[in-house]
């Protein structure tokens, strides 16, 4: 292969968008963070153990169907709820996580690529809880295992998702179009609607929080967060 044969790398406009960033390069810079990473070894794991275990059954087909259907009310429900999270005094002590901060800071600036991932810390909480549920929560250990394989699926999904739609990857089709915005109008318009990140105009329409966005106003906190 000649050197004019080579994909040319991508080059930065006025804005410091880098043009010609296409999935590959999309993919090599997701595969540099860890949260990926912890998520894919679950994964991984739990489909090697899943294999192992065998006694598959019918709610091993209805638990993934069902985690399915209620993702983005999940997904709403957590960016509202957990991200959104106004810090609150109880005495001395000030309540606000980790993910909350975190997202404050992702809605600052939501070009900075570390900004984007799950926090490592709260990752790995968020692991530790999972494994608990899939040890503790099922009648078999089975479908236990169905259920931490689904979720892994999801959570890297998830993160696959939000850090492409912050990524210079433009879209391609009308799908992933319509994901691309619906986010982008959350960060950019107005951050009291548009909470899903893997869907678009289906648990917001469920809440009451997908409005036409030619007729929201643009609010003057959406890149800062709970500011008066």
């Amino acid at each position: 292969m000649t050197r004019s044969e080579h994909p040319s790398p991508p080059t930065k406009d006025r804005r410091g968008l880098r043009r010609g960033f296409g999935l590959g390069d999309a993919a090599r810079e997701f595969a540099r963070h860890p949260s990926p990473w912890m998520i894919a070894t679950v994964l991984v794991a739990a489909l090697v153990a899943r294999i192992l275990v065998g006694d598959s059954r019918l709610d091993d087909v209805v638990l993934p169907l069902a985690l399915l259907a209620v993702f983005p009310v999940f997904e709403w429900v957590v960016h509202v709820t957990v991200l959104h999270w106004r810090p609150r005094r109880v005495g001395p002590i000030t309540l606000d996580s980790e993910l909350a901060r975190e997202h404050r800071a992702h809605h600052v600036d939501p070009r900075d690529i570390p900004l984007i991932f799950i926090p490592t810390r709260s990752l790995a909480v968020v692991i530790a809880a999972l494994l608990a549920i899939t040890l503790l929560a099922f009648p078999r250990p089975g479908l236990g295992l169905t259920f931490l394989l689904t979720v892994t699926v999801f959570g890297l999904v998830y993160e696959w998702t939000h850090y492409l739609i912050h990524s210079d990857y433009k879209p391609k089709s009308a799908l992933y179009r319509a994901v691309w915005m619906n986010h982008r109008h959350h960060h950019y318009k107005n951050e009291h609607f548009w909470f899903t990140v893997t869907s678009s105009g289906t648990a917001d329409r469920l809440f009451g929080t997908h409005p036409d966005p030619a007729t929201t106003p643009t609010s003057p906190t959406a890149r800062n967060l709970h500011a008066a």
